[in-house]
């Protein structure tokens, strides 16, 4: 009998002030840590996502207001590479979702110098020169899964699929077997969908 040994390549697309992406991708990481994985943290835009869609004014007002944050991480993806995005990422999302800060230029400015990346970059928040790159890794982790989704999404493989939303990291063989399941499903070219009401918010610590 042989072993597949082959390393899974996975690429989770994240918007930085998404909850659920920042889940999905702390479990990501903690997959990582037990199973040998090519990972690599990507970007989306809910901003890019819903901007001609239908949607409540007030989250209309959200991703406006923090649409500066995923152009100065495209300004890092762009500029620095995939491993300086993740840092960058993970320095963001400690304070604006574990610590509740949601001052954003704060935050830009405060993840940009934990993460080693020039002060600079938080200029990007409000200017369109990484508008392009952005909706070019945007488009890249979204059209092949569809329209009907948000993030996180996640490659696995050259397999995309939205999900999954989970509202707490599972660690160790839990984050294991959660992965092997995902992605057992969406392997499959003939299932779709999994669904059920959710019941609670994310729980970030």
């Amino acid at each position: 009998m042989t072993t597949d040994t082959t390393t899974p390549v996975v690429d989770v697309y994240i918007d930085p002030t998404c909850p659920f992406a920042w889940v999905t991708s702390r479990w990501a990481l903690e997959v990582a840590q037990h199973r040998d994985v090519d990972l690599t943290i990507r970007l989306m835009s809910l901003y890019l996502l819903n901007k001609d869609k239908d949607i409540p004014a007030d989250y209309r007002e959200r991703i406006e207001a923090s649409r500066g944050s995923g152009r100065v991480a495209a300004a890092v993806q762009a500029d620095h590479g995939a491993g300086a995005l993740s840092a960058f990422y993970t320095a963001f999302g400690t304070r604006w979702h574990d610590q509740a800060n949601k001052d954003l230029d704060a935050v830009i400015r405060e993840s940009l110098a934990e993460a080693g990346l020039p002060a600079e970059l938080a200029d990007v928040a409000t200017s369109d020169a990484y508008d392009e790159a952005l909706a070019a890794s945007h488009h890249a982790g979204m059209d092949p899964v569809g329209d009907e989704v948000g993030t996180p999404t996640i490659h696995v493989d050259g397999v995309a699929f939205f999900g999954p939303v989970i509202t707490r990291v599972p660690r160790g063989q839990d984050a294991v077997r959660l992965f092997d399941a995902a992605v057992t499903l969406a392997a499959d070219p003939h299932f779709f969908e999994l669904k059920r009401t959710r019941t609670e918010r994310p729980v970030h610590a």
